[in-house]
């Protein structure tokens, strides 16, 4: 059953439900198990007492119309398109599920934390926003919720312990403040096929002096990359790089997205460097923001950030396609596919469904194997053991203060109903986006292993946990978020240096601390500025900001993709 393939209206059609009955119930949850459920934790017996929960719970709020939104993912499109109608028939809740961009989501919430009128009655953003919501208090403390006033619509079968990424989503105070509901991983995506052809393995060799194999560190890396630009394979000219710069939001995500940790920028620290994170943004012992240029203490424009840069760009310019430097995030990801790049190292795992689906064929093998495999992205040169290696994605519902009580209850419901057991194997299937354990252990992922290229046994792995998505330095990613695209557009299009771009940026970032200090309204949680110092006082202390390396260009080295996949074992 081919579920990306469906539209809104023939997914209703098949599942019989539409123009829902006045009186909804068990006999619409069980057509509904019927038709979409094939695979799940649960048994038929669990699966019906967990649809009975939602039947009970959601008599009080039947003929209510629900706005929800999220990103346009895969994921996403199979509950807007699948879960959705089948919710409505089976609570009597009308749920319109809204697909817009990512960068819409966070302005939307952004106008809704303002101005206190209620856009949407949930939202999937990331928790990259965890800083924002722990701060502001916005967003309600799902803890207290499940515990007090959403109580009794909470399931008594969601389960925690069973989410993965909890972790992500829980605030110092060890509140919970989001719920996850689809995460993906950046890896490092490469042509396995072409890793293991023997001629090609002597070629570089005898060109290198090494094996050629899953680059460690972002030498290799590069030399892998200049290796295949402008090879002619299978007819077709290959780029050694695929990246995009197009002066967007989404540019900003490729940076915030822990590629400045990849490369060594911060403090080591999991599941974020500390004090220093990803973003270059220092916090002192309270947690509280104190700076982001090396004179405060941050590493925004230090030597290792602007390395992270220039690598970036010269990477762009010289070993991707001439394409790439005007794409996006959604425009460059399912490129690969098409069968003419040889590695990419910043590369999602949301796009896996891309690389087995329609129009792959350039990447599959005729049994449907993939010919291409993920591992772990390399590390820059200011990389230490210790550090962070990774970004992962934490899609998360979000629940606002500012929403009426019985809209977020209806909300909420529909929340736990797209991230229930029941579901959770089938939509995972859709969308690869791992969010329980017990869907990544289940057997038909074990069946299916082999088709995902390494995805199974990432999240299967223990190394998982050190991917993580953005920490609680940020105090307010709505407004610190946009500084990035601006001023890393600017670099990438060549505007400016790698320098110039990066204090503007850590600049633009202090600015925005600064006026959250003065304004007071994170109390005791927000920005406590440093005072500026010279930029050596900084570079001399241990850890991050760290001073320019002497050699920014160490020993390239490879490791054999079998041999890592056993140390994942």
């Amino acid at each position: 059953m081919d579920l990306k393939l469906r539209s809104t209206t023939a997914c209703a059609l098949a599942l019989g439900l539409v123009a829902a009955p006045a009186f909804a119930g068990m006999e619409e949850a069980q057509q509904f198990l019927d038709s979409e459920i094939e695979r799940s934790t649960l048994t038929r017996e669990e699966q019906e007492a967990e649809m009975q929960f939602f039947i009970d719970a959601a008599e009080p709020f039947k003929g209510m119309d629900i706005r929800v939104v999220s990103e346009t993912i895969t994921t996403h499109e199979y509950e807007a398109n699948v879960l959705a109608p089948a919710f409505t028939a089976i609570t009597g809740i009308n749920i319109t599920h809204d697909l817009i961009g990512e960068g819409d989501v966070v302005e939307k919430l952004q106008t809704q934390m303002q101005s206190g009128e209620n856009i949407y009655d949930a939202y999937v953003n990331d928790s990259d926003l965890i800083g924002t919501h722990w701060r502001y208090k916005q967003a309600r403390n799902l803890t207290d919720w499940m515990a007090n006033e959403g109580a009794d619509v909470t399931s008594p079968t969601l389960d925690l312990e069973d989410f993965i990424g909890l972790e992500f989503t829980t605030g110092p105070d060890d509140k919970l403040y989001q719920l996850p509901d689809q995460q993906f991983a950046n890896l490092y995506w490469f042509r396995y096929d072409w890793f293991n052809d023997e001629e090609i393995q002597a070629e570089f060799k005898e060109k290198y002096g090494y094996d050629l194999g899953v680059p460690v560190n972002w030498s290799a890396y590069e030399d892998i990359a200049e290796f295949f630009t402008g090879r002619e394979i299978d007819g077709q000219t290959v780029y050694g790089n695929m990246d995009y710069g197009k002066k967007d939001p989404s540019l900003g995500w490729r940076f915030t997205d822990a590629w400045m940790s990849m490369a060594g920028m911060g403090d080591k620290g999991e599941p974020n460097g500390l004090p220093v994170d990803e973003w270059g943004v220092r916090v002192n012992e309270n947690s509280q923001p104190v700076g982001s240029c090396v004179a405060r203490g941050g590493a925004t424009n230090s030597p290792a950030a602007v390395y992270a840069i220039e690598k970036y760009t010269k990477w762009l310019n010289e070993y991707s396609p001439p394409a790439a430097a005007g794409m996006t995030f959604g425009e460059a990801g399912p490129v690969p596919a098409q069968g003419n790049v040889a590695q990419q190292m910043f590369w999602y795992t949301a796009f896996t469904a891309d690389m087995v689906g329609e129009g792959a064929d350039a990447v599959l093998n005729e049994d449907g194997t993939p010919k291409w495999r993920m591992a772990p992205s390399p590390h820059g040169a200011y990389w230490e053991e210790g550090m962070k290696v990774g970004y992962q994605d934490a899609g998360s519902w979000t629940l606002m203060e500012s929403t009426p009580a019985d809209r977020a209850k209806a909300a909420w419901l529909y929340a736990q109903f797209v991230t229930s057991k029941t579901v959770d194997v089938e939509k995972s299937h859709t969308g690869l986006t791992f969010i329980r354990e017990s869907t990544i252990q289940h057997d038909s992922f074990t069946d299916r292993a082999e088709k995902l290229g390494g995805l199974v046994e990432f999240y299967r792995s223990p190394a998982r946990v050190q991917w993580s998505p953005t920490g609680t330095n940020i105090p307010d990613y709505p407004k610190l978020a946009q500084l990035w695209w601006q001023n890393i557009g600017d670099a990438s299009s060549g505007a400016k240096s790698a320098q110039e771009a990066l204090d503007n940026l850590c600049a633009e970032q202090e600015k925005v601390l600064e006026r959250l200090e003065r304004a007071g309204i994170q109390g005791e949680l927000g920005p406590v500025m440093n005072e500026e110092r010279e930029a050596s006082y900084w570079l001399e202390q241990p850890g991050a900001p760290k001073a320019k390396l002497d050699n920014e260009e160490p020993e390239p080295e490879t490791i054999g993709y079998d041999e890592l996949i056993q140390s994942w074992k």
